[in-house]
């Protein structure tokens, strides 16, 4: 029994949100889809009929070896329309003493209708266009009990004058299983609106990755402008899906067809 719950700790450990992941997941069920942040972009999910704009906040602090707090940030702007498309950044992330907006390193636009994901870079002036499925939605997944897990109610609140349900949920992983030599836990806090389908408050503590938050602010609950969700017009725009039949490669390495009218 002990074995088995030590590999159970092992398996939980490796699902665990941990610094770099890809991108930060704003799904509309957060009991079932752990906190993973890289500071970049944040993936809206394409929930048609309520359109909404708002600024996204997300701050790493990390503790040193010296004892101080590395703090850094980055500002983002997201939304969706009433059709569903989705807009998200990804910009350079700055020192806390930075003022300002940070530049922006590339736009990532999502059509549910039409399935075509698009990611383009003011550096090049290159839009990256790729058929892709919607993302997958998750609706009351089983959650088989794991001792290693507690979740909890916190509650409702309100954010931006939007009613918010708050969970926490904390992972303990044993020193036999995370290799150093201590336990360590790690807590994910969601606070989520049932309305706009959005986590519009996060935290993740993790000892080996430090604190992040991620806080939605400047939320507006209307039609964004049509140019949110479109590529600017002096941009070559590149087809990056996969010849029918073509193995899928990682990365979007692969081109086809060149431009797109």
């Amino acid at each position: 029994m002990k074995r088995n719950l030590l590999l159970a700790a092992t398996l939980l450990m490796s699902g665990v949100a941990v610094l770099p992941a890809q991108e930060i997941s704003n799904d509309a069920n957060p009991l079932f889809h752990p906190l993973s942040i890289r500071m970049g972009t944040i993936v809206v999910p394409p929930v048609t009929g309520v359109p909404f704009s708002a600024t996204a906040l997300i701050e790493n602090k990390l503790l040193m070896p010296d004892g101080t707090t590395a703090t850094t940030r980055n500002i983002n702007l997201i939304g969706r329309d009433f059709r569903g498309r989705t807009h998200g950044e990804m910009r350079m992330r700055v020192p806390e003493t930075f003022q300002g907006m940070p530049p922006l390193v590339e736009v990532h636009l999502y059509d549910p209708q039409t399935g075509v994901q698009t990611v383009y870079e003011p550096a090049t002036h290159i839009a990256r266009r790729q058929l892709r499925p919607e993302p997958r939605q998750v609706n009351n997944p089983s959650n088989p009990a794991n001792p290693f897990v507690k979740v909890e109610d916190l509650g409702i609140s309100t954010i931006d004058n939007i009613e918010v349900k708050g969970t926490r949920r904390t992972v303990t992983i044993p020193a036999q299983a995370n290799g150093t030599g201590a336990d360590l836990t790690v807590v994910d806090e969601y606070w989520y609106s049932e309305d706009l389908h959005l986590n519009l408050l996060l935290r993740h503590s993790d000892p080996r990755t430090g604190e992040q938050t991620i806080t939605l602010s400047d939320i507006k609950r209307e039609e964004p402008a049509q140019e949110f969700f479109e590529v600017p017009q002096d941009y070559k725009i590149v087809d990056m899906t996969p010849p029918e039949g073509a193995p899928v490669l990682h990365g979007n390495k692969g081109i086809r067809g060149g431009t797109i009218p």
